[in-house]
């Protein structure tokens, strides 16, 4: 099934497999963690790196972001940048993707940043 498919048939509310990551109950290649969030290479790749970034803090859409995660949502940003960092993609660059909602293609309603890279990106990206 396409990650589009999967997004219109998603739905928001209730655990996530994303959760089930955070709390170890199914593997992930961890890239990065610490009290907070968490990046792990997507099992569906759609680059040659491909990294979601992650709030250990149940988020489902942007949206739902309030003032008070404001500091979690900087490192959030501020963590992908180090990964990227870190997995060598600083030199020729890389692609951040947040998808939010059905129409955003969202599959998985927990907040997450992708980071595509290790290729030429093309746009426009949808």
């Amino acid at each position: 099934m396409s990650e589009v498919a999967k997004a219109q048939t998603a739905a928001p509310g209730g655990d996530t497999i994303f959760g089930k990551i955070i709390r170890k109950e199914i593997p992930a290649k961890i890239a990065y963690e610490d009290d907070t969030v968490l990046a792990f290479h997507d099992v569906a790749p759609q680059a040659p790196v491909h990294v979601l970034v992650i709030p250990k803090k149940p988020i489902a859409m942007i949206q739902d972001v309030c003032e008070d995660d404001e500091p979690l949502i900087g490192h959030l940003m501020a963590t992908a940048a180090k990964v990227a960092k870190g997995l060598g993609l600083d030199d020729d660059g890389y692609r951040l993707v947040i998808n939010n909602g059905k129409h955003g293609a969202q599959s998985v309603y927990h907040l997450h940043v992708h980071i595509l890279g290790g290729r030429q990106m093309t746009w426009p990206p949808g």
